[in-house]
């Protein structure tokens, strides 16, 4: 695919890059929205990246790129929107077949109690308020009770969506006024060792999303099996 048809996004990474030319640097440089689509699904699931709001991170060089290009941005958002609307739903889909088990399993003690209050009492606050807010606040904790504890899936995709997209164009917003330290900070660096850092960026991005992925499937088919009414 010529770089002419790529979304800004990606070509002002490929325009920091334009001294590297090979065609596995594009490779990885082209990676761009569907990496931000693929890491944004884990970082709004219960399996925790290494990196807290890596997805925010992303948004926020992304547009800090493409700050001149309106309609690069808003696919931005709906990218990260889009990925976080399906951890979201997975993670609701596993409360809900793993129930309070589960939750146990999965949610400190300490925590565990006030999540459940909260989720019963302000349930539409409670999915949210951490949807919205960036680390430390916790999420999977919410979303996972969520589930287990039967609120509406409607609602819930609704309240959780629309906070996502709220942060996501927050993230945006940051990255288009004050993304342009960072954007010379990376170029800076990129000039000089540009394609390591960019295939160690992806090597490290793929590898922990393939892993999230993996736990995602392996929780997602055991909790169904254990849901299971026997016949």
């Amino acid at each position: 695919m010529h770089l002419m048809h790529e979304p800004e996004s990606i070509r002002s990474l490929a325009l920091i890059l334009r001294g590297n030319s090979s065609a596995f640097l594009s490779f990885f440089t082209h990676l761009g929205l569907l990496g931000l689509f693929l890491v944004s699904i884990v970082d709004s699931s219960f399996v925790p990246l290494p990196i807290p709001g890596v997805t925010d991170i992303m948004v926020v060089l992304f547009a800090a790129g493409d700050r001149d290009h309106l309609a690069s941005i808003v696919l931005l958002v709906l990218a990260a929107t889009a990925g976080s609307a399906t951890g979201g739903f997975l993670s609701h889909m596993v409360g809900h077949a793993g129930g309070m088990d589960f939750l146990k399993k999965h949610v400190p003690a300490r925590i565990l109690g006030p999540v459940t209050g909260w989720m019963q009492s302000h349930a539409l606050v409670a999915v949210a308020l951490p949807a919205i807010l960036p680390p430390p606040m916790p999420l999977s904790p919410f979303v996972l009770a969520a589930g287990a504890l039967d609120m509406d899936r409607k609602r819930f995709m609704t309240a959780f969506t629309l906070s996502r997209l709220a942060r996501h164009t927050i993230a945006a917003w940051l990255g288009i006024h004050y993304g342009h330290g960072v954007l010379r900070l990376w170029r800076s660096i990129s000039a000089k060792w540009g394609e390591p850092v960019l295939i160690g960026l992806w090597v490290f991005i793929l590898l922990f999303v393939g892993i999230a992925f993996w736990r995602l499937y392996r929780t997602t088919r055991t909790v169904e099996f254990r849901g299971k009414k026997p016949a």
